[in-house]
Formats: structure tokens, sequence, C-alpha cells
């Protein structure tokens, strides 16, 4: 019998980014790997720093589909909202045939709703809110295809842990070791209640010391500003725009139009994707719901038009587009258990 075969797909986050091991990234997705199963999962990880969901369908899904694996992690998607050519139905279309390609081929996806970058970066509102409105965005389209292809999805996004800074690297978009085995042990936990996962979990400590303010401040000043620089000039000038958008709105008290307007470009992209040809999901492949395992913080869900979804797709039960300003509560979940 061969061993569990897992598949990494997605950009930084995957890769590593905020968890260095000797020359290289280590990451949440090789801790989680490693307690997978015994022998050792066959481990491949396919994540490249920059990748938007163009990259994964058209890059990374064919290779990971030729290794045929039994679980595959696709986390991608704040690098789309992060650039001008940012669209949500296409960003539907395409995590929709990821999702649909490897369900088709009975491999167990795991999916996350994760942070907007203005956020974690504390940006004013009229900069943060534009960015934070397309990672809702990108959320609800997560979640709505998390529950149609039954996948393994953690709602990471109102965490308690995510917002404590003691989890995040100095660049603050990318978790430190810390938070990388906040995000393995989340899945470990949900892989081991579906029964994939049956070796140990990832420990909870980090196994190295945090890195010292020189060599954070040495990575900001060579890797660190190179990233912002390359992100200055593809997103700053529609950042601008936006935020004067913003500016404009708020000038004349009609900025709910802003979060009406995100909420029916995210009713059209689902509504516009079709049914899959075959019918259901696996009940092998379905995530029961539970306490601290998938589902939506029921302070995250809104109402949204679901008459503009055809009958074969629809949001999970009151799931919709949050509202800026009304950010949830975070839920309150069990810590999941460490070796």
């Amino acid at each position: 019998m061969r061993p569990l075969r897992y598949v990494a797909l997605g950009d930084s986050l995957t890769e590593g980014v905020g968890d260095p091991v000797g020359s290289g990234w280590r990451g949440w997705a090789a801790l989680l790997a490693g307690g997978l199963s015994e022998p050792s999962a066959e481990f491949t990880n396919l994540a490249v720093s920059g990748a938007q969901t163009r990259d994964v369908l058209e890059s990374q899904l064919p290779a990971a589909l030729e290794l045929r694996p039994d679980v595959a992690s696709v986390l991608v998607g704040v690098n789309d909202t992060l650039r001008s050519t940012f669209d949500i139905e296409k960003i539907a279309q395409r995590l929709d045939k990821v999702y649909e390609s490897f369900t088709r081929q009975g491999t167990a996806v795991l999916t996350a709703c994760l942070p907007d970058p203005g956020t974690m970066l504390g940006l004013p509102g009229v900069l943060g809110n534009p960015l934070a409105r397309r990672q809702r965005a990108v959320n609800t389209v997560v979640h709505t295809l998390s529950e149609r292809y039954g996948a393994v999805h953690l709602h990471a996004v109102d965490d308690p842990w995510i917002m404590d800074r003691a989890m995040w690297s100095s660049d603050r978009l990318h978790p430190g070791e810390r938070g990388h085995r906040q995000i393995a042990l989340r899945f470990h936990a949900m892989l081991r209640h579906r029964g994939i996962a049956t070796h140990l979990a990832p420990a909870a400590e980090p196994e190295y010391p945090p890195p010292t303010r020189s060599a954070s401040l040495l990575w900001l000043a060579t890797a660190g500003t190179a990233w912002v620089i390359r992100r200055c000039n593809d997103l700053l000038p529609q950042l601008v725009r936006l935020a004067a958008v913003e500016m404009r709105h708020r000038a004349k008290g009609t900025s709910d139009r802003l979060d009406v307007r995100a909420a029916h470009s995210v009713s059209r992209a689902l509504a516009a994707l079709s049914a899959p040809e075959w019918t259901g999901v696996p009940e092998h492949r379905r995530v029961p719901e539970r306490d601290g395992l998938p589902g939506v913080p029921e302070q995250q869900r809104r109402v949204v038009d679901a008459k503009a979804l055809p009958e074969h797709l629809t949001l999970p039960e009151g799931l919709s587009v949050p509202v800026p300003g009304q950010r949830p509560v975070p839920t309150p979940q069990p810590e999941p258990e460490a070796a």
C-alpha cells in the first residue's frame, strides 16, 4: 500500500515564508505533512511566492493532478486582491475549476479564508477598506465553493490567534513559525476528524527561536523592500484611485453603495458558474459541521440575494459578504491538541 500523498498549491503563505529553516522556508504545509500518516506522507509543495489564482490553475494544478494526491491544499487569492487586474468573476471561475478537478479525482481538498492585507498592515480605512472589500469577496467565493465540493475548510480569518502579533513575522503579512504551526494544527484536527490524518499533530510551540530584530530589519531592507516596490508599481496607482472613490462616498454618506456593489459582484460571479457534470459530493468527502471545525461563525453571516444564484449553486446557510465597519467578533474555538 503506497504512502499517503499530499500536494500543496498556493502562494507565499503555503511556500512557507515567515518560517525559515536552514537556507529555505518550511511552513504550515510541511508541518502538516509530517503528521498525516506513518510512514510519512509523500509531500510535494508546488506553491510559489506571488502566485495568483491564474497561476494555480494554469501551472500548479496540472502538475498536482499528475501526482494523483490523496490530499491537496489550495490557499490562494490574497495576491489577486493586491493587483490592478482584480476580477472576482475570473477568480471564482478559476477556483471552481481547481476544486472540481481535485474532487473528480477523489482528492480531499483543503481551503481557507484569510485576513485581508490592509488589516494586517494596519492601513487607514480609506486605503484598507478597498482591500478588505476584495478579500471578503474572495472569502465568500471560497466559502461557497468549499461547501459545494465538500472541502476541508478552515475559517481562519476570525480565529482569535490571527490578531496576535506574536503569531506573525516581521513583515506583518506572513505568519512566523508559531503562526504556521497554528494553521497546521487546525488542519490536522479537521483531517483527523475525517480519519485522514492518523499520525501525531505537529507541536504548537516553535522549534527555533524567533529571528532577531537585526535579522528582521535586514530581511525588510532586502527582500521586503523588493516586494513593496513590485506591489507599488502594480497596485499603488489603482489603490490611490480606489481611495479617492472611498473618500468621495464617505463625504456623500453613500459608502454603503460600495458594499452593495461588491455583494452584487460576488453574486454574479457565483451565478455565472455552471453546474458540475457529475452530481453531488461523495459522502466520504463531506466534512461534518461541529464546533471548532468547518463552518461559518454566525457573527460572520449576512444576507445576500441568493435568488441570483442558480439551483445547483447556493451560498451556505446565512453566508454573504460582510459589511466593512461591522467586523464580527471572533467565535471562541477550542485549541487543537498538540503532540
